[in-house]
């Protein structure tokens, strides 16, 4: 048995490009020369074509050929597994049973060569013996429609990106990149954002009524006054409701018990299996499935990449057996339960379940603990399935009071039938008892309470309800989700902050201009009709060529549509503001760029000799908008409002005195303000800084590595670092050059500089030349005078050891203190001064000296 350890060859993976013969590349220069403008138009398109076929490695227009390439890194594999091919008398291919394990088959085959009646195809939905034995005793052939659906999903999403990607960025910025399925999911954030920005929060108020009867006490909700609906908008509604309501007699007036049941949830699917993980154990949808693998490849599930429900007979026979034994016949159904897929699903896969369900409890201490938690998850949801519904009496009680008509709910579990197996985490709430009050009993109201309300826009998607949502809409399919929620973080088009999406500004503009030139590309519906066009290449319903050339067909002419210079997609277009350039004095421009919203000289399209480059970084003035959702309404409700549009407008700090407020739309829509004021930046509590530069404040800023104190000052480009301990880095010293002294590893001469663990040397050429060590007190003690005061002592430490080895500057993390030490060969030797009381002390350890 070997192992191809996943994929062996894919499509091109880089950009390499073969040397060009010189002469070969003057005679096409020759040539070009001789053509028309119109030719040389026509030549560089075809040429520009090739390069990209190149690239993808696949040619849309010469029947979907490809050119597949042996992975890096794989040649060694490949080569070993021929070796062993040319050996055996038959090749059993045991990859997964999804249609991506079918491509890995199809690709070792290609690769490895021999005749193909040599091949067999084996597959399990589960590592144990019997399952692998059961499945080399009826071995079948690749199944050459799912390869084929494999390529086309493969070659879709490498057409979209590649040929899309480029026009990005041509047309907005550089570095950005497209995908089909990945574009829509951001598209789903971008649009929830946007309704939250433009989410206008209303006031209502609800009431309570707490009650009481002999000892019983009965809490229950206005929900009708005067026939009407009970839900008063302001608190003026409210006193007056209030008022009324002072005074009148509190009688039951209606009571309902009826029995009720809860029937147990399906065993898990992929997409089930992660929002229950992110939901209930705060696992990422990536984590999840890494978890869920191991789980697999240690015999302890099925397979996890699923969207089936089906169970085989024998494992419904071996859960209601274990049910019948652990908890009685009561627990168990009479008969069996079975569950249905949602369409297309793949039946013959199972549903994710315990290959052994009496596997629990200790037998799965091995496991680590976050294991542990997934399995009893799955374990637990795979045993709930066949236990009988959990029953209630639910109680329902009207109480009328004038006009004015009050409910309480309640019930009471007589069965816990399936929840016996449930964690308390995901059992019903608890249950509310109810006093056994009937028609007719009179009320004494103790007192009335109300509670001031706002609507809320629709919540943030945290990663379970955007599988959901996935999954709902029909875009993409288990195996991809966690792959999606990943690559959309990883471009820079949303991001995950206490656990909700939000979307980031140029994940807006991309799904803009995406939407604008590929509505077809973008739209719900379209991406999950092509999942199903894919589902039916692989059940050998479509032929996987024609699907591609259709989409390819009408993707081609918006593309072209798109590209073009005069009515194609629009540009990253900035806004114009009333703010003066500091440099030349022309106007400012609000662009947006990968990095976020910032300033920019308008004078920068203008010819070289007259551009300016002046830019001016914005920093956000107030903290964003929050993930809970009472909080969210709560910021709504006290942001400002773009006049052009109606949505939040985000705030940013140009300088001490002035805010610039750009609407959140922004650059589709070209709201802005300035405020004129005193500001400071928002996020830290603690006392501002004073600038060692200027003088002037520093206040805390985010950047790309974390916090740190920046000057207030415009002109003065001081920073000090926020350490971990939440101090402010000591201030940094101005370099100081050292010519006479040569770097060790690069052709360079050092710097002395200061950092967060005091005194090192440099490369002054960096980050050209990256060298750095500690120094020797006798290399800086001649410039004792160039050094700040708070370094001037260590010039007077010993220079050597009582051996004559040179003393070293070092610095202790533990008493955040610098001091000095001898090394031989990179071992210390035991010696070490440290100044104490205005003097330096030296110190031998006991530990043994090394020999020169």
């Amino acid at each position: 048995m070997k192992s191809s350890v996943g994929h062996v060859r894919d499509l091109p993976t880089g950009s390499s490009k073969e040397p060009v013969d010189p002469k070969e590349r003057a005679k096409q220069a020759a040539i070009t020369r001789k053509m028309s403008p119109e030719d040389k138009v026509i030549h560089k398109k075809r040429k520009d074509k090739a390069k990209l076929v190149q690239r993808m490695g696949i040619d849309p227009d010469n029947g979907w050929m490809a050119q597949y390439e042996v992975l890096p890194g794989k040649s060694k594999v490949v080569n070993e597994l021929k070796a062993l091919a040319a050996k055996v008398d038959a090749i059993y291919l045991a990859t997964d049973l999804d249609r991506e394990g079918e491509a890995i088959a199809w690709h070792l085959r290609q690769v490895i060569g021999e005749e193909e009646g040599k091949y067999r195809r084996v597959v399990f939905n589960e590592i144990t013996k019997n399952a692998i034995q059961e499945a080399f005793k009826h071995p079948s052939e690749i199944n050459q429609n799912r390869v084929n659906a494999q390529q086309a999903r493969r070659f879709l999403d490498r057409v979209v990106g590649f040929m899309v990607s480029p026009l990005l960025w041509a047309k907005i910025a550089r570095n950005l990149s497209a995908g089909r399925v990945q574009s829509v999911a951001v598209r789903l954030i971008v649009e929830r954002e946007r309704e939250i920005r433009a989410f206008i929060p209303e006031e209502f108020w609800e009431l309570y009524a707490d009650t009481q009867i002999d000892q019983s006490k009965l809490r229950c909700q206005a929900v009708k006054y005067q026939g009407q609906e009970f839900k008063p908008r302001s608190q003026q509604d409210i006193d007056q409701h209030l008022e009324r309501l002072q005074g009148l007699d509190y009688q039951v007036s209606k009571r309902e018990d009826k029995p009720t049941k809860s029937r147990p949830n399906p065993p898990f699917i992929t997409s089930t299996l992660q929002q229950a993980a992110s939901t209930r154990l705060g696992f990422s949808v990536k984590k999840t499935m890494t978890l869920a693998q191991r789980l697999y490849e240690s015999g302890f599930i099925t397979y996890m990449r699923t969207d089936s429900m089906n169970l085989s007979q024998e494992a419904i026979t071996s859960v209601r057996e274990h049910i019948t034994e652990q908890y009685g016949t009561a627990y168990c159904t009479e008969n069996p339960r079975y569950y249905s897929s949602k369409e297309g699903a793949q039946e013959a896969h199972e549903a994710i379940r315990p290959t052994d369900v009496n596997r629990y409890g200790n037998a799965i201490q091995s496991l680590e603990r976050d294991a542990q938690r997934l399995y009893d998850l799955i374990w637990q949801r795979f045993v709930a399935c066949q236990m009988s519904d959990a029953e209630f009496t639910s109680t329902s009680i009207r109480v009328t009071a004038g006009d004015y008509e009050f409910k309480s709910r309640g019930r009471v579990i007589r069965f816990d039938g399936h929840l016996k197996v449930m964690s308390s985490a995901s059992k019903a709430d608890e249950d509310i008892l109810l006093p056994d009050v009937q028609p007719g009993d009179q009320l004494t109201l103790k007192v009335l309470d109300p509670k001031q309300l706002f609507t809320k826009p629709a919540p943030r998607f945290s990663e379970a309800a955007l599988v959901k949502e996935l999954e709902k809409r029909g875009i993409g399919r288990p195996s991809t989700y966690a792959s999606i929620i990943s690559t959309i973080q990883e471009r820079g088009y949303v991001k995950l902050e206490s656990k909700r999406f939000y979307a980031e500004k140029m994940g807006e503009v991309v799904t803009s201009r995406l939407l604008e030139n590929f509505s077809d590309l973008m739209d719900y519906s379209f991406t999950a009709n092509m999942e199903q066009r894919l589902d039916a290449i692989a059940e050998g319903a479509k032929d996987w060529k024609q699907v591609l050339d259709q989409f390819y067909l009408d993707f081609q002419q918006k593309l072209d549509k798109a590209s073009n210079d005069d009515q194609g997609m629009r540009p990253n277009s900035p806004v114009e503001t009333d703010i003066d350039c500091p440099t030349c004095g022309r106007s400012m421009l609000i662009r947006v760029g990968a990095t976020g919203v910032f300033l920019g000289c308008s004078g920068y399209a203008l010819p070289p000799k007259e551009r300016c480059t002046k830019t001016m970084n914005l920093t956000p003035g107030s903290e964003a908008m929050p993930a809970d959702e009472d909080e969210q309404t709560q910021w709504l409700m006290t942001q400002r409002r773009c006049q052009l549009c109606s949505s939040t407008m985000d705030d940013y700090l140009v300088d001490e005195k002035r805010k610039l407020h750009i609407c959140s739309n922004s650059p589709d829509c070209q709201g802005f303000e300035v405020e004129q004021g005193s500001f400071k930046i928002k996020g830290y509590d603690g006392p501002t800084l004073e600038c060692d530069k200027c003088a002037s404040e520093m206040q805390l800023k985010s950047g790309r590595f974390g916090k740190y104190f920046g000057c207030t000052n415009s002109e003065c480009k001081n920073t000090r670092k926020l350490l971990k301990n939440g101090e402010p880095a000591p201030p940094k010293m101005d370099p100081i050059p050292m010519p006479d002294l040569v770097c060790q590893k690069v052709k360079d001469t050092y710097v002395l500089r200061d950092g967060a663990s005091g005194l090192f040397l440099a490369a002054s050429q960096f980050p050209k030349n990256r060298e750095t060590r500690a120094p020797l007190v006798a290399e800086i003690a001649a410039y004792k005078n160039d050094l700040p005061i708070k370094y001037q002592y260590l010039t007077y430490a010993p220079k050597n050891d009582p051996e004559g080895q040179p003393a070293v500057i070092k610095y202790s993390r533990k008493t955040k203190e610098q001091y000095v030490a001898s090394e031989v060969g990179g071992k210390a030797t035991g010696w070490s001064a440290y100044y104490v009381n205005g003097r330096w002390e030296e110190r031998q350890s006991n530990r043994r000296k090394t020999k020169a």
